[in-house]
């Protein structure tokens, strides 16, 4: 997936607390939807209102992380929280490539 002509959206307060919980910016999220190997999966189980998604990808930063967002109506992706992958995602993303 890549990133040109697209627009990234979020909330400040959360993407604060996001960097602060996980050690990941909102900025070095938006940079794994470059990542042409990125996996993305489908994440129903953190919303009954809006189709959630989780991208596995490296970031621009080299490392392997897990970014929940959805697609708002103006075709902003809106970045609602970014993590470290765990060693089952890493390997599930290894496997891919």
């Amino acid at each position: 997936m890549y990133t040109e002509n697209k627009r990234f959206e979020w909330d400040d307060y959360k993407a604060l607390v996001n960097a602060h919980k996980h050690g990941i910016g909102f900025e070095e999220a938006a940079s794994v939807f470059n990542d042409a190997d990125g996996l993305i999966q489908e994440d129903p189980a953190h919303s009954l209102t809006e189709l959630r998604q989780r991208l596995i990808g490296a970031s621009a930063w080299g490392r392997l992380i897990v970014v929940s967002f959805t697609i708002r109506e103006r075709l902003a992706i809106r970045i609602i929280s970014a993590r470290p992958a765990n060693r089952r995602e890493r390997t599930v993303y290894e496997q891919r490539k």
